[in-house]
């Protein structure tokens, strides 16, 4: 799979811009601040309905402009696919393929998966645990259409029973055997999506060791480890002895709502431990991990997006990873990078065709 071209319209800072790609590597060069994230996030957007950066459609939009325009003509499977996003101010975001509007936007994820790299990816290791289940998620719902639906259907059943439970409190009675129905009902898809992201994880982690050790040869060792209240305990008899809990706190205590993964360098927690230079790495290695896994499960290469990973690498490190990523294994790479010569130099050395793409304020040359 690969995308042939790319034409935005009024997105973010690109009033217009038009341009055909290679379907190896493509580098967008330039200061910081004139938009090289911005193509990245738009290539984000046709593979997965939304921003990597902005879960507000509407702040995508260009300043004093009323509507933004996203198209991509993709090849995939020999076939080519036309993708359009419009984003309006007070509408509806609109998704079509091949000019037939999608009726439910999660019909198109895992059409063209897609994997992002870059310094945003640090809250995996310094936020709290919803940034680690949001990776989860991103990564299995790319592959597995029932696990993308059960977590709609979770998320949904969640929100029911909070409002429940915020509805009764202070009430002497209520209705409890509407409580056991929501718990009936939410452990159904709970549970499998407990299973799914434990063999996940199983599964994941030889593959992320393996590249953590191609990038930084040494004796560090990496772990994952999913860690859910679900682990010794079954669902709905959690549900049932956290009721009381629950009615005081007003939302719903217990579930995969509070997964966690575990991120170790050493054994200990990579946030207390880690220096800059290993959490990057880690989040690299644990990235094209993600890669491989997607590629063997839906047997599409994804479209690789390598945002900004180099900076306070060494050189040595930054050719090991491009070296990498530029393998037959991987496909269409697209990267960002303020150091033309550098990225130049380092891609000439590499078996593989690219492109350069010098981006300004005012426009796009391919170099």
């Amino acid at each position: 799979m690969n995308l042939e071209s790319l034409s935005l319209l009024n997105f973010k800072n690109f009033n217009q811009v038009e341009m055909e790609l290679s379907p190896r590597i493509n580098c967008f060069v330039g200061d910081n601040g004139v938009g090289k994230t911005n193509i990245l996030d738009a290539i984000h957007y046709l593979c997965l309905c939304k921003s990597y950066f902005n879960p507000i459609d509407t702040q995508n939009i260009t300043h004093d402009e009323e509507f933004s325009v996203i198209q991509g003509e993709f090849l995939l499977g020999g076939i080519k696919n036309e993708i359009y996003c419009s984003i309006q101010r007070n509408k509806n975001k609109v998704f079509k393929r091949n000019k037939k509007e999608y009726e439910r936007l999660a019909h198109h994820i895992g059409l063209l998966p897609v994997v992002m790299i870059s310094p945003e990816d640090s809250v995996l290791i310094t936020e709290g645990s919803d940034e680690r289940r949001k990776f989860l998620n991103s990564v299995i719902s790319q592959y597995d259409k029932v696990y993308l639906d059960d977590n709609i259907a979770y998320n949904k059943l969640l929100a029911q029973r909070n409002k429940f439970l915020k509805d009764i409190q202070g009430s002497r009675h209520f209705d409890r055997d509407m409580l056991q129905v929501y718990n009936e009902k939410i452990v159904i898809p709970g549970n499998r999506i407990h299973h799914i992201r434990m063999e996940f994880t199983k599964k994941l982690v030889p593959i992320f060791r393996s590249y953590y050790n191609n990038i930084a040869p040494g004796v560090e060792e990496v772990d994952l480890k999913y860690q859910s209240q679900l682990e010794k305990s079954d669902f709905l008899e959690l549900l049932i002895q956290t009721v009381e809990k629950d009615i005081i706190m007003q939302y719903t205590t217990t579930g995969i709502h509070k997964d966690d993964i575990i991120l170790k360098l050493n054994g200990h927690h990579m946030k207390k431990t880690a220096s800059q230079g290993q959490q990057k790495t880690f989040l690299v290695a644990l990235k094209l991990a993600q890669f491989d896994f997607i590629r063997e499960m839906n047997n599409v290469r994804p479209i690789l997006l390598l945002d900004d990973v180099f900076d306070k690498f060494d050189e040595s490190r930054v050719r090991q990873i491009i070296k990498i990523v530029t393998d037959s294994h991987f496909g269409q790479i697209f990267i960002t990078h303020t150091d033309e010569q550098k990225m130049r130099s380092i891609l000439n050395d590499m078996n593989a065709e690219f492109k350069i793409f010098r981006i300004t304020h005012k426009d796009i040359l391919n170099i």
